[in-house]
Parts: C-alpha cells; sequence; structure tokens
C-alpha cells in the first residue's frame, strides 16, 4: 500500500527556495531530511504524514502556494510486494493433491478401455458368451432332430396296425413327422423372437 510520494522537482525547488521559508522550523528540518535521504530510484521520498502536515501549515501561514502544485510532476510510491516464503509442508501436500487429481482423471478417461478387448480375437469371456450360444442352438438343432425322427419312428411304428403296406406306413410317418417338425419350428421361433424382444 502507498505511504510515500517520490519528489518531483518542483516540490524540491521550492524547498530549496523561499516559498516555503515561513514554514515552522521543525516541519522544515524533516522534510529538508526527508528530501536529503538517499533512495533508490529518481528521486527522495516524502510520507503522506509529513505532506498533510505541510498542507496544514501552507494554509495557517496564508501561502499563495498549494500542495497540488507542489506535488506537480511528483509520482505516488507503490513499494514491492514481497511473498512470503511458501510452507515446504504445504507445498508438498498441494503436490499429492494434483498427483491424485492427475491420476483420478487417468482413471477417468481410461475406464472404458480394456487391452483384453485390444486382441484381434477378443477375450476369454467373449470366448464363452460364444460358446453359450453356440451350444444353445446346437442343442436346439439336436433336440428339433431328434423330436421329428422319433415322431417319424413312433408313427411309422404304430401305424403298422392300421396299414399293412409300408408305402402307406412311410406317408403316415413323413406326414405327422412333418406337422411335428412345423410346430417344432414355430416354438422354435417364438422362443427366439422373445429372446430377441428382451434384448
Amino acid at each position: 500500500m502507498a505511504s510515500s510520494v517520490r519528489a518531483g522537482p518542483r516540490l524540491l525547488g521550492a524547498l530549496a527556495g523561499e516559498e516555503l521559508g515561513r514554514l515552522p522550523r521543525d516541519l522544515r528540518a524533516e522534510l529538508e531530511a526527508a528530501l536529503a535521504a538517499e533512495t533508490p530510484g529518481r528521486g527522495p521520498l516524502v510520507p503522506f504524514r509529513l505532506l498533510r502536515r505541510l498542507a496544514g501549515a501552507l494554509r495557517e501561514a496564508g501561502s499563495p502556494l498549494y500542495l497540488h502544485e507542489l506535488l506537480e510532476g511528483s509520482e505516488i510510491y507503490l513499494p514491492e510486494v514481497e511473498k512470503p516464503p511458501r510452507n515446504p509442508e504445504l507445498v508438498a501436500r498441494l503436490e499429492k493433491i494434483k498427483a491424485k487429481l492427475a491420476n483420478e482423471e487417468y482413471k477417468r478417461i481410461t475406464r472404458n478401455i480394456n487391452c483384453q478387448e485390444l486382441n484381434q480375437y477378443g477375450t476369454l469371456a467373449d470366448l464363452g458368451r460364444h460358446v453359450r450360444s453356440m451350444k444353445a442352438v446346437v442343442i436346439t438343432i439336436f433336440n428339433f432332430i431328434v423330436t421329428v425322427v422319433a415322431a417319424f419312428a413312433c408313427t411309422y411304428l404304430g401305424s403298422q396296425y392300421i396299414f399293412t403296406e409300408t408305402a402307406a406306413r412311410v406317408l403316415s410317418a413323413v406326414i405327422v413327422a412333418s406337422v411335428v417338425g412345423l410346430a417344432e419350428l414355430y416354438v422354435m421361433v417364438r422362443t427366439m423372437e422373445g429372446e430377441l424382444g428382451g434384448l
């Protein structure tokens, strides 16, 4: 925060001349001491409190000089703010938190990536799923064939009591096996349609 002014040429010249001759001695001595002090930069520093006293003294003395005229060419001095050193424990904790957040972000970004899925043949879970679906298809086909063959055999053997000729027995067995096969296909289609609808 600013607390002083870097004196300009007007203020320095006024103090050297007779313009400020009617000031009290202690104020004049303080001003001379402030202006004579060595400061790094372009000019000496004069504190605000001293400038307030100077403005009051000029008013009391009835001087034709005003403070704003004396401060022409002067600048407000803003000292550099020194940053306090950072606490090493705090820095270490912040680094840990940053690393943890970066790790969580990385896991969030890569959560749907599975290196096993990069294999062109798939994973073991995919293989098991394919084997189960293939097993279900093989069992269904085997069940269909067994049912049709069993219907044919039962009709062929059972029709010997009705028909004496072999051609009639085979024809009746084929008709019954076809009807059973169609019924089995209808049931399979409805079952598959229900499974696909559930997906």
